[in-house]
């Protein structure tokens, strides 16, 4: 078993690979081979998390989930835990293997309860897993309702109760800690997995993952930054920051400081609004220029933050010539709503131009013209379906990032927090993303570090600090 952590990077597996991977192991296996191998680690892990409980309830569902949790109140009751269940079902109508695991559970004399106890420590969820198809209803309902009601540690077995462990999407069971069986799933860490899930724990059940079938991947810490004694700044590329219309200055200055602060050779400030270089009193390594006077075809871009409807007419020109783009904010707005802006953007990739769309949910929605509900249901497909439709690397902001690219895996990045949600921690990410892209390399892994470290950045803001964007930016230099 392992701690789920963001020091590595780790396959995920959407639910049709992990029955496939289940079906292939158990045809090797014993009969309830898997179901035990589950059960023995959820009350290994319930043991570790709580081993002071005075109550433990194991809320046990009609399927399989829930034969892993009645195999768990077997090793709970040999360890001398204090152990009750409930079976938010009918117990003879359990599957083969779960079936076997209820009789396992009554020869043992684990107590059963028509209703959740009215106190408990710990409850372990094994009312789903990664059956939910739709929202809980009826027992299953009432169960997860008593779940939230209490005041113990909540240990979801495999997945949270009603999250889809395709998506990260549905309400239901809220839990401290969960233990994924078998596979990793990307619900776990993007949507509403992050919170539903809490602490996630892996164990494989002895199976070898395979990771030909693993639908995404979640990233790890990318490689530290090497900067060679015998280097200058022309060895770490330039950067121009194109937005800022009047009213949004402040955006374009935060971008370029972030890409000054990130390790980008020369960063040039290119306002829309003419009063911006009044911010950057404090900042005298930005310089500020007219973007068109600039060589773009030699620069790393990023176009959009606080661009307003000003941004659009600068795009044309900026699809065709820079050599490099990061497209955010309303430079993105300004695609969505211009077929020829989103013919330009396709071209850049036959040309070899690499391009990064950061867009939040929002923004994706527009450029794919649906709505953003819609793009939060399925955040995995959402960031594919704009890779195939503009042949880019994509960001896809929110909890748990997603990034796309044409022809790999998608990522998920397991780093940040809900400070990042405040006005301008965007901005500073497009302008991480612009140093990552000025500075060389394989588009899609710079993009990742950088999404990664802004990430971690707020993960180790001090307790008790205030996170502004002003200083988010200052601090992806150290």
């Amino acid at each position: 078993m392992q701690k789920v952590t963001a020091d590595r990077s780790w396959w995920l597996h959407d639910v049709a690979a992990t029955r496939r991977i289940e079906q292939q192991a158990a045809a090797t296996l014993a009969p309830q081979a898997l179901m035990q191998r589950a059960g023995l680690a959820t009350a290994r892990l319930a043991l570790a998390l709580a081993p002071h409980a005075r109550q433990v309830w194991i809320a046990c569902g009609p399927g399989n989930n829930g034969g892993d949790g009645l195999e768990a109140a077997v090793h709970l009751q040999q360890w001398g835990k204090p152990v009750v269940v409930t079976v938010a079902g009918d117990p003879d109508r359990l599957p083969a293997d779960a079936a076997a695991a209820w009789q396992k559970c009554r020869s043992a004399g684990v107590p059963v309860l028509e209703q959740p106890p009215a106190d408990w420590d710990l409850c372990i969820d094994a009312l789903l897993g990664i059956g939910a198809a739709r929202p809980l209803q009826g027992l299953l309902a009432r169960a997860a309702e008593a779940i939230a009601a209490g005041e113990g540690l909540v240990l979801a077995v495999d997945v949270p109760s009603g999250l889809s462990a395709d998506t990260g999407q549905g309400s239901g069971v809220q839990a401290h800690h969960t233990l994924s069986l078998l596979t990793l799933k990307p619900g776990l860490f993007t949507a509403r997995g992050r919170d539903a899930a809490g602490q996630v724990w892996f164990d494989d059940l002895q199976v070898e993952p395979s990771g030909d079938l693993a639908c995404a991947e979640l990233a790890g810490p990318p490689a530290p930054p090497i900067r060679l004694h015998a280097s200058h700044k022309g060895s770490y590329g330039d950067v121009a920051v194109i937005g800022g219309a009047p009213g949004m200055a402040g955006a374009a200055v935060l971008a370029a400081s972030a890409t000054l602060a990130s390790g980008a050779g020369r960063v040039f400030l290119c306002p829309l609004d003419e009063r911006a270089g009044s911010l950057v009193p404090g900042l005298p390594e930005l310089m500020v220029r007219d973007w068109g006077q600039l060589p773009l075809e030699e620069l790393a871009v990023a176009c959009g933050c606080g661009g307003g409807s000003a941004v659009a007419a600068a795009l044309p020109t900026v699809l065709a010539r820079a050599r490099t783009l990061v497209l955010d904010a309303d430079g993105l707005n300004a695609v969505a709503a211009d077929p020829d802006l989103q013919q330009r953007l396709r071209e850049r990739a036959r040309r070899g131009q690499a391009t990064v769309l950061s867009p939040h949910p929002l923004e994706a929605a527009r450029l794919l013209g649906i709505e953003t509900s819609k793009v939060q249901a399925d955040r995995l497909h959402a960031a594919i379906d704009l890779v195939q439709r503009f042949d880019c690397v994509v960001v896809l902001k929110g909890s748990g990032t997603v990034l796309a690219v044409p022809g790999a895996r998608p990522r998920i990045n397991p780093t940040g927090n809900a400070r990042l949600a405040t006005g301008g921690t965007g901005d500073v990410l497009a302008g991480m993303l612009a140093a990552a892209l000025a500075a060389g390399g394989d588009a899609f892994d710079g993009t990742t570090a950088a999404v990664y470290r802004h990430g971690l950045l707020a993960d180790r803001w001090p307790a008790g600090q205030p996170l502004t964007a002003g200083a988010l930016a200052r601090a992806a230099a150290a």
